[in-house]
């Protein structure tokens, strides 16, 4: 079987509702041992080291991300240097831009850790902005409500993948739960 390993966004955690949802999904249909979320750092360079770490403990074995927001550019990233697949849920396209509007001291929304955003980490992120070499490999899934980021850019970047794009909604892709049975079947290259 093909594990999920999933990504969480900016300023969040592995505590994050659509993570517990996952997570919870997956004990319900015995799938634990397939289920990954690692604590992902704020800065770029370790974050996608916690990453490699993460695909390393697999030990080869087939993975789809699930990245949420920043961690939909993340797995872009993954997908691109180790393969598999992505299912990206309101990803963010642009992330190195929209760092700016958040330079200073930023909480961790489920954690309360606080985080010193400098400058410099817009230009960390760009490194780890990739081209989409086979868009068969990512499901793209985005909210027309996103308050935080333009579906537009995410539609756009992901064109010829599969994509679910919902009016309305808002950043945290509302009714995601809905999506379990269908993301664990694109992992395994189900219909």
């Amino acid at each position: 079987m093909v594990h999920l390993m999933y990504l969480h966004g900016f300023l969040s955690s592995p505590f994050s509702h659509k993570a517990n949802e996952t997570a919870v999904w997956m004990a319900e249909h015995g799938y634990s041992d397939y289920f990954h979320c690692p604590q992902i750092p704020m800065e770029p360079y370790e974050a996608v080291t916690e990453i490699r770490l993460a695909i390393d403990k697999l030990h080869g074995e087939p993975v789809c991300f699930i990245g949420s927001s920043l961690g939909g550019y993340f797995a872009t990233w993954a997908v691109e240097e180790f393969g598999g697949k992505a299912v990206l849920v309101n990803p963010a396209v642009h992330p190195y831009v929209l760092i700016n509007q958040y330079v200073g001291a930023q909480r961790n929304y489920q954690t309360g850790e606080i985080h010193q955003i400098d400058a410099v980490f817009g230009e960390h992120l760009k490194t780890f902005e990739r081209t989409i070499s086979d868009p068969e490999r990512y499901w793209l899934m985005v909210q027309t409500g996103d308050e935080t980021l333009d579906y537009r850019e995410a539609v756009q970047k992901y064109a010829g993948s599969a994509q679910t794009v919902i009016e309305g909604g808002d950043h945290s892709f509302q009714r995601y739960g809905d999506y379990l049975p269908q993301i664990w079947n694109f992992a395994q290259g189900e219909s």
